[in-house]
């Protein structure tokens, strides 16, 4: 089944409840917690204070969206050890952490074999610290990291060849439906999340932002291959055009229409 919830990253501004009466006002079932602003790694109160209110507003918590990144370079401003990751992650009560593979802006093209040796060992180590607790481990599929590319990502979750380890799912920036539909499939058996949004190149290779219904279509066939996956995951609506609280309204209400039946 996937569920439709949000993550809290999209509304950076706004307080912790007003997120939680956001998304139970507009009928989404979950919010991934994000670990900059809303429930900062290692500010374990912070974190059970949004697991609690999640809860009590008959809401659940998809997921702690960490800035871990897997063999983190010293020093780094949003590289947190994965020690306060973790407890932010059990006080708050979310099953799985989303980090990154490497990265500060060196992609998969960039990185020797030593490099990747060491993302994927520091991702085996963090998997084996979290299982105890019940807690998964997923990458972000993104640019500037090791899982910037379908082959990439596959090369990395093979040679990591841990049972705790998954990866999320977004549609690359430019990417063609058909090259979309081909990772769902070949992710299919490592495949945690999704992050949902629809983004369009504009002039000067910028990002437009567009509501999700414009790419209703092929949303549309992005979740029933997901859904063809057995499990359980969640479509977490990540930014919205404008940052704007009632595009965040329609783009809900796109969401919950494109699961009906998945």
């Amino acid at each position: 089944m996937i569920h439709p919830g949000l993550c809290s990253i999209t509304f950076r501004e706004l307080s912790q409840r007003q997120i939680v009466e956001l998304v139970a006002e507009t009928g989404l079932a979950g919010i991934e917690w994000g670990g900059d602003i809303h429930c900062p790694h290692g500010d374990t109160a912070s974190a059970a204070q949004a697991g609690a209110i999640t809860r009590d507003a008959g809401l659940a918590v998809s997921s702690y969206g960490s800035y871990y990144r897997a063999a983190r370079p010293a020093g780094g401003k949003d590289a947190p050890p994965f020690e306060a990751v973790l407890a932010s992650t059990v006080a708050m009560e979310a099953p799985l952490i989303r980090i990154w593979a490497g990265g500060y802006g060196s992609d998969a093209a960039e990185a020797t074999e030593a490099y990747r040796a060491e993302v994927a060992d520091d991702a085996r180590r963090i998997a084996d610290l979290a299982a105890p607790v019940g807690v998964r481990i997923a990458f972000e599929y993104h640019a500037g990291s090791l899982t910037d590319t379908l082959e990439s990502t596959l090369r990395l979750l093979a040679a990591i060849d841990h049972d705790n380890v998954g990866c999320y799912w977004q549609p690359p920036f430019g990417a063609a439906k058909s090259d979309n539909l081909t990772a769902i499939e070949a992710l299919a058996d490592k495949l945690a999340n999704v992050h949902v949004f629809h983004w369009l190149t504009a002039p000067g290779d910028k990002i437009d932002h567009r509501p999700l219904a414009d790419g209703q279509g092929d949303w549309t066939d992005y979740f029933a291959e997901i859904a063809a996956i057995p499990g359980d995951r969640w479509a977490l609506l990540e930014f919205v055009r404008d940052g704007s609280e009632e595009n965040y309204r329609r783009d809900a209400a796109t969401l919950r229409q494109l699961l009906e039946g998945w």
